[in-house]
């Protein structure tokens, strides 16, 4: 089969033997299975990472029937305030969701306008033609978090004439487990459920290749207490298993194999539709005419959370983050549960002598029952089993596991609308922010990237099926066919980087307003940032007229002015500082004076301190000298009468002799 001749056919299973799409459909299965057998591990973890964040709980019977059985959520918490905080900026409320960047030359402006219009265009198509869209993107916004994976599909609708992008389950979008990407990925397979009615409509419309399938066949899932039916138990509302692969078939027989898509019902494996996943300007040939290369379509857009250390296809979220926290946070608030109940209905032993005349009911507040037994028989009788206190241990260390799973998923108080105390400095609440950020601006960046290849696949969309005249009378500049038709390498879909909080905005558009006296800011394009910030819908509206503004003063005059001015403060700055210093130096002249002063005074009274001291020491030094020769006196007297009396006893003795 001729390539080309195969991109218009609608079905090309219609043209197919029996043997050969019996044996197609037996392949999409096969691939299918083993897909889905490589992931089986990620489908367990998945679920129950679903069932934390939904909270399910099933009955207990340990340690006994109908147990706490609380479930903390923690899971579910973090992605709502993702959710919350990613929503706006993706979808903002303005509606301007797709940002046309242009690259290369443009002196005339001729690419800016198309720009212009194209992002008009693709803003209607996301916010009013396909209805479904933004509520889809914000169910991506909360799913995505909580298993770390999702996916939207882009396609065009024949039926309805428009392009689609909607919400794919990650469940339901079967890939094998170690594919790379999307684009290398050999085979994709996404699982669909149509009942018998939209089956015969799609075969009705030769969408379908009319082929008996038989009554569809339950899958029933045990797990799910919900389901309750057996499957003989099947009517109309009973969906058959549809899956719709991408993959390759060698229909031609060349050795080549083209990208196709084939619809086969699961259990018959009977194919209703094969066709082609390419378009003719993909369609590379030799010199010769012959196909080298086919480049194939590719529907699917990938969001990821957290890349895979393991480099498996499915990412991490917060599932695989915080789901054995927030099982062992639901494991410590059901023991303490338990416990306070053990606490407060105590149980024991009771003697056979007891007799309770009303039963063994249990309690009401303010009963009294009458017993065979009195005083201490009574208590002899009655011995309850030890019970204690819910332990202060599991308390602190589920408090720890909480803020370690907040932490974890940065849901500080400060992101979920609390306020810091009064005492916190403005710039630690800021730097709190920019930090807890951090982890969610890596996110941020790989959802934007995401969202700009799924708009990259609407614009390729617009470039084949745009529908010229269907927006006429709905946008004020129309966007013409020939915008689409535009080198790639001019123009580019993408989603806004650069979107942030109106906060964020605000504080922005301030900054600019301090570089207006400059003169090298456009006023009327920081008015704009200002509006656009408190999400004015026709900022236009609030403009004045060119013809009515006021003139705007000449930016050199206003410079010459503004260094006219600064000249003469520093004149005037000169003059005050020479003032103050002449000033400083007079008192500095006269503390010196009175230094020099009181220097001469203060020595005037220290020489006559001293010669006074002077004039004392003499005196006493005379007084000694007086004492001294007294005393030198009054000795030689007295040595002088001792002599004379030594002589008047000699004779005396003489005598006696």
């Amino acid at each position: 089969m001729n390539p080309y001749e195969l991109i218009s056919n609608v079905n090309i299973a219609e043209s197919l033997k029996e043997e050969q799409l019996l044996e197609i459909g037996s392949d999409a299965v096969k691939g299918y299975n083993a897909d889905k057998q490589s992931r089986e591990k990620w489908e367990h973890k998945v679920k129950e990472y679903y069932d934390l964040a939904l909270q399910v709980a099933k009955e207990k019977s340990f340690p006994w029937p109908k147990a706490s059985n609380i479930k903390f959520p923690l899971i579910s918490t973090a992605a709502m305030q993702f959710g919350a905080r990613a929503y706006p900026t993706l979808v903002p409320a303005n509606g301007k969701i797709t940002q046309i960047k242009v690259f290369g030359q443009d002196p005339q402006g001729e690419k800016g306008k198309r720009a212009k219009r194209i992002s008009a265009h693709m803003d209607y198509q996301l916010t009013v033609q396909m209805e479904d869209w933004e509520e889809d993107q914000d169910k991506l916004l909360l799913m995505l978090p909580i298993v770390g994976v999702a996916f939207k599909k882009t396609y065009y609708d024949s039926a309805k004439k428009r392009n689609k992008s909607c919400l794919v389950f990650p469940q339901n979008l079967v890939v094998n487990y170690w594919t790379k990407t999307l684009e290398d990925a050999y085979r994709v397979t996404e699982v669909l459920y149509f009942n018998r009615n939209e089956i015969k409509e799609k075969q009705l419309k030769k969408i379908y290749k009319d082929v008996d399938l038989g009554d569809p066949i339950l899958e029933v899932d045990t797990d799910n207490e919900k389901r309750d039916f057996q499957p003989s138990q099947v009517d109309g509302a009973t969906p058959y298993k549809i899956l719709e692969q991408h993959t390759y078939l060698d229909l031609d027989e060349d050795g080549y194999y083209e990208p196709y898509i084939i619809t086969v019902e699961y259990h018959s494996k009977k194919v209703l539709r094969i066709v082609a996943r390419f378009k003719e300007d993909g369609i590379e040939t030799d010199a010769d005419g012959q196909v080298v290369s086919i480049k194939a379509d590719n529907y699917y857009t990938k969001f990821p959370f957290i890349p895979n250390p393991d480099g498996s296809f499915y990412d991490l979220g917060f599932g695989h983050l915080l789901g054995p926290i927030n099982e062992s946070v639901n494991t410590i608030i059901n023991q303490l549960v338990d416990a306070g109940t053990l606490r407060n209905l105590q149980s024991g032993f009771l003697g056979k002598g007891i007799q309770i005349r009303k039963g063994s009911q249990p309690f009401q507040p303010g009963e009294w029952r009458q017993v065979n037994a009195i005083g201490d028989d009574l208590r002899k009788q009655i011995v309850p089993l030890p019970s204690n206190e819910p332990s202060t241990v599991l308390f602190n260390l589920l408090g720890l596991l909480i803020q370690s799973g907040k932490e974890l998923a940065s849901i500080a108080e400060i992101f979920v609308g609390k306020m810091p105390g009064q005492n916190t400095p403005a710039y630690t609440t800021k730097e709190t922010v920019e930090q807890g950020m951090k982890l969610f601006t890596a996110i941020y960046k790989r959802v934007y990237r995401a969202q700009t290849k799924e708009l990259k696949k609407i614009y390729e969309l617009n470039k084949y099926y745009l529908d010229e005249q269907e927006y006429v009378s709905i946008l004020d500049e129309p966007v013409q066919a020939s915008d689409y038709q535009a080198p790639p390498d001019d123009l580019m879909p993408a989603a806004d980087p650069s979107a942030s909080s109106n906060t964020e905005k605000l504080s922005k558009a301030e900054a600019l307003m301090q570089l207006l006296p400059l003169g090298t800011i456009n006023p009327m394009g920081v008015t704009m940032r200002w509006l656009d910030a408190l999400d004015e819908t026709n900022p236009q509206d609030l403009i004045i007229p060119p013809e009515q503004q006021q003139p705007q003063p000449d930016p050199k005059v206003e410079a010459m002015k503004a260094q006219s001015q600064i000249k003469m403060q520093e004149s005037q700055a000169k003059m005050q500082m020479d003032q103050v210093k002449a000033a400083l130096e007079q008192q500095e002249k006269t503390m010196n004076m009175k230094f020099e002063q009181q220097k001469m005074e203060m020595q005037l009274q220290y020489d006559a301190i001293k010669q006074q001291l002077d004039i004392e020491k003499a005196k006493q030094d005379v007084q000694a000298a007086q004492m001294n020769h007294q005393q030198k006196m009054v000795h030689t007297q007295e040595k002088h009468q001792q002599q004379l009396q030594h002589q008047k006893q000699k004779p005396n003795s003489s005598k006696e002799k």
